[in-house]
């Protein structure tokens, strides 16, 4: 694939992936783009189609996998999640480092392609503090809030194999974690500033 080295972060739900990214891409306008996933679950309120997600039909994106259209693609919480080729290839045409937001699963799926990107995993201080992040947003119900913590449970247990990451990032304060993820992609981050103006 031609274009920067794409990023995958990985983490489990509430360990700040999200508002880590929110300041990167504020900082680093038009730098980095993100790679939209396609989902079998219902939109939620807000979220638009081709923005938030690509939003398909489990037959749909059953046959794309088939294909060989996915990157990699997992099952959480009986919905279908996945990265197409298609999505990574949109964002770096634009000459824009490709953001890929992604579970362990899709890590090690990943791992076996030619993607060659850098590994960064995001997590919280403890289960206790993600629990009560994710119980502050008040979006879940208490059974998918227990599915969540499962699943984050097994997350960081799998993020401890050596070698899957570049950077393991604990998110207890959130500059010192920006700042982190911000030197581990600074090289990326120039070369496709530099890119830029030739």
């Amino acid at each position: 694939m031609q274009g920067p080295r794409p990023v995958v972060l990985s983490g489990p739900s509430g360990a700040g992936k999200s508002t880590l990214l929110k300041k990167l891409l504020k900082d680093y306008e038009n730098v980095f783009g993100f790679s939209v996933s396609h989902t079998t679950r219902q939109p939620r309120p807000g979220e638009v189609n081709g923005k938030d997600y690509h939003f398909v039909t489990r037959e749909e994106m059953q046959k794309e996998i088939d294909a060989g259209e996915f990157i990699e693609h997992a099952e959480f919480s009986g919905n279908m999640y996945g990265t197409s080729k298609g999505a990574v290839q949109a964002v770096q045409a634009q000459n824009q480092i490709c953001v890929l937001d992604i579970d362990i699963q899709g890590v090690k799926n990943i791992k076996k392609t030619d993607l060659n990107p850098i590994y960064i995993s995001v997590q919280p201080p403890s289960i206790d503090i993600l629990e009560k992040r994710l119980r502050d947003r008040k979006t879940e119900t208490e059974e998918s809030l227990q599915k969540r913590l499962t699943a984050a449970r097994v997350d960081l247990e799998l993020s401890k194999e050596p070698g899957l990451f570049d950077l393991v990032i604990i998110n207890d304060d959130l500059e010192k974690a920006y700042s982190d993820l911000k030197e581990v992609l600074l090289e990326e981050i120039k070369k496709t500033q530099e890119s830029r103006k030739s």
